[in-house]
């Protein structure tokens, strides 16, 4: 290893990971006694790759699917997910794969030792995260800020949409009767926090680690 790779290395391991929305101090205003409708946790820090290819292509989808141990969904808008990873639908050709932070690394590599042809891989995880957000009246603050249907009949469990949030871009997935998760770009992350905590002041918002 040379100097320069060697000190490369070192400064890598000493860089601190921050989510986009380390400054809100999150884990301060989630106490105890909090009481209200609507649940708000970031799920930081975890590992985001976009994937394009074409599903078509026989190999291309089985190795994939032996990498990550499920098969890339095809359908659009929708999602599959085991207890490594969750993959959603952005395009045809596209994907995003979600998994615990610290293993998108290995992921990674796994993907590009074992396909070949033509395909893009680009971690994207320093520039999204996800909020995850439910509770009773969950619904209604997704409903006031957002332009999608997003009734049960519409948006069914599993069901991931871009989409337009409070007119920034965000990935919206059901992932319960009262539950939902947003991914959103870093950029839109300040703006995105003092949103939700203006839409859910009627209802009252309980933040959560």
């Amino acid at each position: 290893m040379s100097n320069n790779t060697a000190k490369l290395a070192e400064t890598q391991t000493d860089v601190r990971v921050e989510s986009p929305l380390y400054h809100a101090n999150l884990d301060a205003l989630a106490k105890k006694d909090q009481q209200g409708e609507v649940v708000l946790r970031e799920k930081a820090h975890l590992g985001h790759l976009v994937l394009r290819g074409n599903v078509g292509n026989d190999l291309f989808a089985k190795t994939v699917e032996k990498v990550l141990g499920v098969a890339l969904p095809t359908t659009a808008c929708s999602s599959v997910e085991n207890e490594q990873v969750l993959v959603q639908w952005l395009a045809p050709d596209e994907w995003l794969i979600i998994t615990e932070g610290g293993r998108e690394g290995p992921l990674e590599t796994q993907l590009r030792e074992h396909l070949s042809g033509h395909y893009s891989l680009v971690d994207v995880s320093g520039g999204q995260t996800v909020l995850a957000l439910s509770g009773p009246k969950a619904e209604l603050v997704i409903r006031k800020s957002c332009h999608y249907d997003v009734h049960m009949s519409n948006l069914p469990t599993g069901k991931c949409v871009g989409t337009t949030f409070a007119k920034s871009a965000v990935l919206l997935r059901r992932t319960g009767a009262d539950s939902f998760e947003l991914v959103i770009r870093r950029s839109f992350a300040d703006y995105l926090w003092m949103w939700l905590q203006d839409a859910s002041r009627e209802y009252g918002l309980v933040i959560e680690k």
